[in-house]
């Protein structure tokens, strides 16, 4: 596990359990942080309550959203820059976060949302595979 600086409020990313392409980003993201600071809710899960987010599965299943500690849900690719931070991927977080970038991002974000499932069924299981089984 890596360290990752301790100031940073816990985040929590809620996710499609139901997607392995998914799965595999969660995988990756939580063997490298510590769960204080990045946190995982799978929306098809018992742990998910749209009433305390204020965003139905329907609406989850569109877009990523996640939340940091005391702060206002967010949508999109700020979640990524925001987990990778915290998962001490600095080179992601900072692609990710580039302002310049984020129509780019937003845009690749939305057709792969929609098509998750086909990209899934192509490449989910491979990805799984190899976080599963790749170093701790």
């Amino acid at each position: 596990m890596s360290s990752v600086k301790s100031e940073y409020k816990q985040l929590t990313v809620f996710y499609d359990g139901r997607c392995p392409l998914c799965q595999a980003e969660i995988l990756f993201l939580s063997r490298r942080s510590q769960p204080q600071i990045l946190r995982f809710i799978d929306i098809h899960s018992s742990n998910y309550d749209a009433s305390i987010t204020g965003v139905s599965c329907e609406e989850a299943m569109a877009a990523l959203y996640g939340q940091i500690e005391g702060e206002p849900i967010m949508q999109g690719v700020q979640v990524f820059s925001e987990a990778y931070r915290r998962a001490n991927l600095p080179v992601l977080a900072w692609l990710f976060s580039r302002t310049w970038l984020r129509p780019l991002h937003d845009r690749a974000y939305r057709i792969f949302a929609r098509n998750r499932h086909s990209i899934s069924q192509l490449l989910g299981p491979l990805l799984l595979r190899i976080v599963q089984y790749g170093k701790h």
